[in-house]
């Protein structure tokens, strides 16, 4: 096992589009969505603990949520649980991750995944992975993994590559054209038509120098806070600068930040069973279904002309349906939650809503 490659899993975010099962007290990540007996970050630490030892896996997540991370994962040291004070986006988090392993080594070579994805077929994931760390350690690249899309799906960004600039030891790495955040249906059909459009995963690749050399040039206002700190990181005072830090940070996401004006930005073509798990339809398509398409859990779910719908109940509570097509159906705690999966992408202002009228206790 190289032990040069890092691992930074991202952990800090509420998944409100998992409302009400994922709340701030108790987000998806630390949940175990599938029923296998364990949690999704459970299942990313354990994923990647095949490709580097568990002393070069780092956590980054919230203040609030440092404690679930070590009880979940007790084998990590706390000094690998990276606690944000405040929710900057994805670009302070990778920033501090990078000087946190700087202090260390060097010369590492670093995958950046977030907490809460599905990764159906494991062994083709772990090849892909493996394949990006050899070009990133060869090259001065950015790499980020790209899937072969299903369906037009509206609830994922879309990254055009270059079909003419591919990568001669490795054919499915191509050079990235352009970057589009979540397009419309109509959009995303043509991107689907043309074949040169990949889902963007949201997994990064790629060497410490190259990613740090991308922070100088494109957000050196980021680097330089976090660059303040490095005779601080791995020390006791390392979580006074990191507050102090994270005061002035401006929120901004890797994405917009670096990935989309880099010029040496390539995409690693894949197709390892991944979801980003990110929604309840995402949820229902890899579930089992029944006779009428439905995916229940749930022990005392009744259903009468209900079809195309994902039921989630907990404990024993009898819950019966009657003539729901393409339903989502959640009872969690003081919460139920009935709304038309086609509407799914509107739980996010749902709860914003709920936050507003009645106060933090739902949410």
């Amino acid at each position: 096992m190289n032990k040069d490659n890092y691992c930074v899993i991202m952990a800090g975010g509420i998944g409100s589009r998992f409302w009400p099962m994922s709340r701030t007290t108790n987000p998806k990540q630390f949940i175990d969505v599938l029923g296998t007996g364990e949690t999704l970050i459970q299942q990313t630490v354990n994923r990647f603990r095949k490709i580097c030892p568990i002393e070069n896996i780092y956590v980054v997540t919230n203040d609030l949520y440092r404690e679930m991370v070590k009880e979940q994962i007790p084998d990590m040291e706390y000094d690998q649980i990276l606690c944000e004070p405040a929710r900057r986006n994805t670009a302070p988090c990778i920033a501090y991750a990078n000087y946190k392993i700087q202090s260390i080594n060097p010369n590492a070579n670093i995958v950046v995944a977030p907490s809460d994805h599905i990764i159906l077929k494991e062994d083709v994931f772990i090849e892909v992975i493996e394949s990006a760390l050899e070009a990133t350690a060869n090259n001065d690249w950015l790499i980020t993994l790209g899937i072969q899309p299903s369906r037009p799906d509206t609830g994922y960004g879309y990254i055009q590559f270059d079909k003419s600039l591919k990568d001669e030891r490795d054919e499915r790495i191509h050079k990235v054209k352009t970057f589009t955040e979540k397009p419309k249906l109509e959009l995303a059909k043509e991107f689907l038509k043309s074949g040169d459009f990949l889902w963007n995963a949201g997994i990064f690749v790629w060497s410490l120098k190259s990613i740090q050399k991308a922070f100088d040039t494109h957000l050196a206002d980021v680097s330089n806070i976090f660059k303040e700190g490095l005779s601080m990181y791995n020390t006791e005072r390392e979580e006074l600068f990191i507050e102090n830090a994270y005061s002035i940070c401006k929120n901004i996401s890797i994405d917009f930040g670096i990935m989309e004006s880099a010029e040496n930005v390539h995409v690693l073509s894949s197709d390892f069973g991944w979801s980003d798990l990110g929604t309840w339809g995402s949820l229902y398509a890899i579930r089992d279904k029944d006779e009428n398409e439905n995916t229940i859990l749930g022990k005392n779910v009744m259903t009468y002309e209900t079809k195309n719908s994902i039921v989630n109940v907990k404990g024993d509570k009898l819950v019966v349906l009657q003539g729901l097509d393409d339903y989502i159906v959640v009872d969690e705690d003081n919460i139920l939650l009935v709304c038309k999966k086609s509407d799914e992408q509107s739980i996010k202002t749902i709860v914003n809503d709920v936050k507003a009228t009645k106060g933090d206790k739902f949410v």
